[in-house]
């Protein structure tokens, strides 16, 4: 029963690190991209 409740919170830990390292470079992806807009526009004025 304790082997069984620790493969299920090992499992769910792990995939919670996957999704929230994916989520985390989406992100920065996305903001770099609007910071380079932001630049782009600076530049222009």
């Amino acid at each position: 029963m304790v082997k069984t409740i620790l493969i299920i919170i090992v499992s769910v830990s792990i995939f919670g690190i996957i999704v929230f390292s994916v989520v985390r470079q989406t992100m920065q992806k996305k903001i770099n991209e609007l910071v380079e807009e932001e630049k782009r526009k600076k530049g222009k004025k």
